[in-house]
């Protein structure tokens, strides 16, 4: 499979052509060959609208794949308008002499200037040097060792988990990049807000989604995740018709998404795609001029959240090429029928114990009754065999999966009841199926249920409210200040 073609295990069929992620004109592929759209079709024609919008508002997305790909202990600066590379330094140490120039024609461009002892002020300083030879620019540190360790772990196993992605109607190489950017493929990640795993769900979040399956969720084991990760993915693309405002939902929040979207439509945007992004630019640049005369526009949407789908979709093309590049390993999956302790795992299957752990990074001493464990073989003795992506999707399944992703939301569904009651339906029909997929789309429906009257109640509240209103009017007025001063000839 080319690492270039966003393409799945079924014959490709090209439906549009676009520049993508830097590189030359790529095919987006659809898994049909003709007939109805399926999920994975129509999830291909967001994806590809996505890119589009990408494209034109936030054109430096493709800079951070190599935020991710080198590793910690440099600072690498890309241009603005297409993301390309254009040079790294060392975090710490010489700048001049320990420079690495992407770009050749900028080579000696910091020879004549002293520079910064203080490294956020000489970030910021070596941009205002580049961006008259090149135009705006973006910087950041590295993060590739919170990568690059783990891709020598599970990299076999990215394949495994694109096609559970794909199976919910997730294109693999989002669903791939989003948990890339959050956990670095690790199952066993915990961020000091208390996030885990492989997607990073707060482990409050986790626990509701646990009381809503009929088996235990293990989070640290990567191939659970991954299933409901999908899921949930997928609910929040249908609901926005959008990966991007979904993505960052998964991120900042409903309320705060919906106060994005509320705002872009003030400012005059019409579709979801360009209401996010006029919304997101406004909440930056308030926060940028005063979080705390504008807290009750902003809320929490912080500069993470303003950059998180640039981060996903700007490494989608690395993953790709980390699935073409790795040695495809199979996993079997077994529902436990009864408690299986360690040691047993490992004598019967001949592996060691550290490999058994590779493939269940949740087994510390036994995998508790009703949950999965996870072998590079199938062991009937075990448990069920419920390794759904190993075999074909049962027709129920994939007929109420292409129904729901196809069907057309309101612009706020958040606020919306008729839409609150079609989402309990869907939630009963995907139960009524008795597949795996089902039980799975079923509770990911339930968690969004659970989020509805809080967010319907929020954003009530927030288009209502004289003083956000009055906030919102300072904001615009003092936002335009700001923009005509740096405009100005000096």
């Amino acid at each position: 499979r080319s690492a270039l073609c966003f393409a799945t295990p079924s014959t490709p069929r090209p439906v549009r052509t676009t520049a993508l992620f830097g590189l030359a004109a790529l095919a987006l592929c659809a898994p049909g060959v003709g007939g109805a759209e399926t999920a994975r079709d129509l999830a291909r024609d967001r994806l590809a609208d996505d890119v589009a919008a990408l494209q034109a508002y936030r054109p430096a997305y493709p800079f951070w794949r190599h935020v991710f790909a080198i590793p910690d202990g440099a600072v690498v600066y890309g241009s603005a308008k297409d993301g390309r590379l254009l040079a790294s330094f060392p975090l710490r140490g010489d700048w001049r002499h320990g420079a690495r120039w992407d770009d050749a024609s900028l080579a000696g461009l910091l020879d004549a200037h002293p520079l910064e002892s203080v490294v956020t002020l000489r970030r910021d300083q070596v941009a205002k040097l580049l961006e008259p030879a090149v135009g705006p620019v973006v910087h950041n540190a590295t993060r590739g060792s919170f990568v690059l360790p783990n891709v020598r772990v599970y990299g076999g196993f990215l394949e495994e988990w694109a096609t559970i992605y794909e199976r919910f109607g997730v294109p693999a190489e989002i669903g791939l990049a989003q948990a890339m950017v959050e956990s670095g493929f690790s199952g066993t990640v915990r961020s000091r807000a208390n996030a885990l795993g492989l997607c990073q769900f707060l482990k409050r979040n986790w626990d509701r989604m646990d009381r809503l399956t009929a088996h235990p969720i293990e989070v640290q084991n990567q191939t659970t995740q991954a299933a409901y990760c999908a899921a949930y993915l997928t609910v929040l693309a249908t609901k926005y018709g959008s990966f991007i405002p979904a993505l960052s939902e998964h991120h900042a929040g409903p309320g705060n998404v919906g106060k994005v979207l509320v705002n872009g439509s003030r400012l005059g945007a019409q579709d979801v795609r360009t209401r996010y992004f006029a919304g997101s630019d406004f909440h930056r640049d308030l926060r940028n001029i005063s979080p705390r005369e504008f807290r009750t526009v902003v809320g929490t949407y912080g500069s993470r959240s303003y950059l998180y789908a640039e981060m996903v979709f700007g490494n989608a093309a690395a993953v790709n090429e980390m699935r073409a590049s790795a040695k495809a390993e199979r996993i079997h999956a077994m529902r436990a029928a009864r408690s299986l302790p360690l040691q047993e795992i490992a004598r019967r299957t001949g592996l060691s114990e550290r490999e058994v752990k590779r493939f269940n990074p949740a087994l510390v001493r036994q995998v508790p009754r009703g949950a999965t464990v996870y072998l590079p073989m199938h062991v009937p003795e075990f448990g069920q065999d419920v390794t759904f992506w190993h075999r074909t999707a049962d027709p129920a399944f994939t007929a109420l999966l292409n129904e729901f992703v196809a069907m057309e939301a309101p612009s706020d569904p958040w606020e919306d009841r008729d839409f609150e009651a079609r989402l309990r339906t869907y939630r009963q029909r995907f139960r009524d199926t008795r597949t795996e997929e089902g039980a799975v789309m079923d509770a990911a429906i339930g968690y969004v249920l659970q989020e509805i009257p809080a967010t319907r109640r929020i954003l009530g509240q927030y288009t209502t409210n004289p003083g956000v209103l009055q906030a919102f009017d300072r904001g615009v007025q003092r936002r335009q200040s700001v923009l005509s001063e740096a405009e100005a000839p000096r």
